[in-house]
Order: structure tokens, then sequence, then C-alpha cells
């Protein structure tokens, strides 16, 4: 009869265990929230949602990643300083947003830093640049467990863009960004920091002739309405940084770990085809407008390349030092090493 009772119970805890998971309830062993600042639509959440299933199934609901998109924990520096401080456990964060937190980040703002070849940029973003630029964030009181990427930026302007030499004379805004200044001015062409909310604004009263966005963006602002001429340049590289808080990624198995690294990695090629096609759904409707695109050639980007890297190089090693010089050896000699030269 103990036994028979015995039994019962162990069938009746069984029973609610496995209800409980059955309905979301069973409570995982660790749960990061992870914030950031796009929608839900766009190709960074929608991909953040692949990894957080890939995960919560291959550590058997160990991990659960809960996601907060848009900005709903704050602006950037907020969710930054929320990862070091331990009160958020995780941010994916434009590297173009980090900086003024970690330096050497800013070789990320040089021009036509990544080859138009996913294969061959991913060979540089998951090689021994991508980990050296990881490891600087160790030091800033946050854990950095691979880079994503999201895009990339072109030109447009009221003026013409038809030639290099176009550029002379003409005004850009830009981030707040040294690099991308000196980017500008080894054109001819001068820079104007600006808050990213005045831009349209700025280039409809012609503060500024033009600006350098993803087509996305430009679409999505409707940039294109005032301006004139857009070029498909692809020369800026807007690359994502993977943040967790030190203490807890510390807490995880190391088979864990290695699950959400892993996972990351895996839903890049997808990821990539996501904001491809973002893309060429944005370039359809500014094509619509009437606006005068046109496509970079090859050869045309490796003359802007010549002109414009090693401006933005030398103020990338002014502002990140000796750190900076380390990690722009191993950047171009992973680049000449992955065939992009």
């Amino acid at each position: 009869m103990k036994h028979l009772i015995r039994k019962l119970a162990a069938t009746t805890v069984m029973g609610v265990a496995g209800a409980a998971f059955a309905t979301g309830v069973w409570a995982a062993d660790f749960v990061a929230k992870i914030g950031h600042l796009e929608s839900a639509q766009q190709s960074r959440h929608v991909h953040l949602e692949k990894v957080a299933k890939l995960v919560n199934e291959r550590t058997d609901g160990a991990v659960e990643f809960q996601l907060f998109p848009q900005g709903q924990l704050g602006q950037q520096r907020e969710m930054t300083e929320g990862v070091q401080l331990g009160t958020l456990e995780a941010t994916v964060a434009p590297a173009a947003f980090l900086g003024g937190f970690n330096p050497a980040v800013s070789i990320m703002d040089i021009p036509f830093l990544l080859p138009d070849n996913d294969e061959t940029a991913q060979k540089i973003r998951g090689g021994a640049f991508g980990e050296a630029l990881c490891d600087s964030f160790n030091s800033r009181g946050v854990t950095c467990i691979g880079l994503w990427p999201n895009g990339k930026k072109n030109f447009t302007s009221s003026k013409p863009l038809a030639s290099l030499e176009d550029f002379a004379g003409q005004k850009f805004r830009v981030m707040d960004s040294n690099i991308l200044i000196e980017q500008f001015n080894s054109l001819g062409a001068s820079a104007i920091a600006l808050p990213f909310g005045e831009l349209y604004t700025a280039l409809q009263t012609g503060v500024v002739d033009g600006e350098e966005n993803p087509l996305d963006t430009i679409q999505r602002m409707k940039f294109y309405e005032v301006q004139k001429h857009l070029v498909l340049s692809d020369h800026g590289a807007m690359e994502d940084v993977i943040l967790f808080n030190p203490a807890w990624w510390a807490s995880l198995p190391e088979e864990h770990q290695k699950t959400i690294v892993d996972a990351f990695n895996e839903v890049i090629p997808e990821l990539i085809t996501h904001k491809a096609e973002a893309v060429a759904a944005a370039l359809e409707e500014i094509k619509a407008s009437g606006i005068d695109i046109r496509e970079m050639s090859d050869d045309e980007k490796a003359a802007f390349r010549d002109k414009m890297y090693p401006a933005a190089r030398a103020a990338y090693i002014e502002r990140a030092g000796e750190e900076g010089e380390k990690l722009i050896a191993i950047y171009e000699k992973e680049y000449e090493a992955a065939g992009a030269q």
C-alpha cells in the first residue's frame, strides 16, 4: 500500500511538472532580459527571437531570453550601463553608439572596412579581428560574445554625386565622430555633426547638402523626399555588438555559453538575407519617388577607399591610441588574408 501511495505521489508530481513545462510556467534556470532599439519587425529583433527559441530548445528550457525591443528599457547608453551594472543581462547595440563607452569599437566607423562579399565579410567579423574587438570590451565591464551585421550606409545629396570629385565642397551630416568627419574631409567635403532627429529639416532647409544612412533608414525617415541623388555605395558597415553582463555570463555552464554563441552565429546568414530583403523593398519605394540613383562600380569603390580609408584610419588611431593601433593591425592582416585586397 505504501509503495502504491509513493507511486501515485510521484505520478502526480510528474504530471504537474509536465503541465507546467507545456504551459511555459516551468521556470528557467537562467533568465536574461535583452534590450535593444529596433522595432519588433526589424531584422535585429526577428533574429533575436530565433536565437531565443534555439537557445531555449537546445538547453532544454534551462536558458530563457526575454526580449525588449524599441528602447523599452531605455536609450542605448542606459541599456549599456545597465548591462555593466547588472540591472540588465544583455543588449544588442549598434557599434556606432558605443564609441564613447569603448573608443576601440569606433574602428567600425572607418569607411569600406568590410568587403561587399558576405562570406568574406563574415571571415573578418567572425575571425581574429572580431575576437579582438570583442576582447576590448572586457576592460569596460561587459562581455562581448560576437558581432552581428545590420546593413551598410549609402550617400545621398541634393547636389550631384556622379563622381568622386562631386563630393568636394558639399556639406554632409554625420554622427558625432571625428572618424566620419575625416572621411568626408578626405573627399574635399565638410561634415557637420547633427542629432538624427534634426536631419530631415536640415536637409530640407539646406543646412546640409547630404547624409549617409542605410537604405531602409533613408526610406523609413523619408530622406529621399528632400534629396535628389542617391549613390549605392555600401561604404559604411553597420555592425551590432552582442553584450552580456559578465557575472550573468560567468554563472552559465560552459555548454550553455557555447550554445548561445553558436545560436547567434548560426542565424547570421538568415539575418543577412532578411536585411537584404528589407533594403530591396526600401530601394523600390525610393525609386518610385523619381530620385536619381546610381550604383558605384567596384573600381569606383576602390578609388573611394584609397582616398577615405587612410584619413579615417589616422583619426581612429588618434582616438583609440595604442589599443586602436593593435586592433587595426589585426584587422588589416585579416582583411588581406580573407582575400579582400
